[in-house]
Formats: C-alpha cells, structure tokens, sequence
C-alpha cells in the first residue's frame, strides 16, 4: 500500500492507528506492507489489519479523527464526492530495518497507486 511519508512515520510511532481508503481491501487480507512513497520511494515495513470499518466519510471522521493522523481539511478532501469510504484498523505494526526497494518485493513492479496485492511469500 502506498502511503505519505508523513502518514507512515505516524503508524510507525502508533500516533496513526487508522489508515483510510476509499475501497474495502479483499476480506482475506491479514497483512499490509508499506510502501512509503516519494522522497523516500522504499517498502519501509508491515502492519496487521485489526479490521476494516465501511461508513460515510463524516462517521469515519466521527469514529477515528483522534487516532486518524490527519487534518480534517485533508481528511475531508480525499473523500470528496464520495457516499462511503474504508477505515482499515491498523493492529501490530513492523518497522523494516534496513528497508527494502520494491524491486526486492515485487520484482519488475512499479509502485502502486493505492494498493496492489502480493502474493503471501512477497514480503
């Protein structure tokens, strides 16, 4: 899953324990490798999904806005025009030290606009 910079460092520190989608990911996904995207452009660690919670994006902000490591500003942004969006739980958290490129997890791949599905031996 390709996430901020500025997101990734909050689920890393357990200040972020929320991370919004506008889709549900596939129900039999356990675990979710980050992928922290530019300046740092690398695969920087994993966490377990917790759950996945599917509601108007003004219950979201009302269920997760203390936990959600974003402003409501950008919050509301992203969801904008849409009826519905995903708070994904974020459960255990694994930061990868050293981190590792992309290539060494998906070879041949380029990073995901969202999210993109890897087979369970990938990470």
């Amino acid at each position: 899953m390709s996430i901020r910079p500025e997101y990734v460092e909050a689920i890393i520190s357990g200040a972020k324990t929320v991370e919004f989608r506008k889709q549900r990911l596939a129900p039999d996904v356990e675990t979710v490798v980050i992928y922290a995207t530019s300046p740092i452009k690398a695969v920087v660690g994993e966490f377990e999904i917790t759950s996945q919670v599917s509601k108007s994006p003004a219950g979201l902000w009302q269920e997760f806005k203390l936990v959600s490591g974003i402003d409501r500003r950008r919050f509301f942004e992203y969801f904008r025009g849409r009826s519905s969006g995903v708070g994904i739980v974020i459960g255990n958290v694994t930061a990868y030290a050293p981190q590792k490129r992309l290539e060494d997890i998906a070879p041949g791949s380029r990073p995901p606009q969202s999210f993109r599905y890897l087979e369970d031996s990938a990470a």
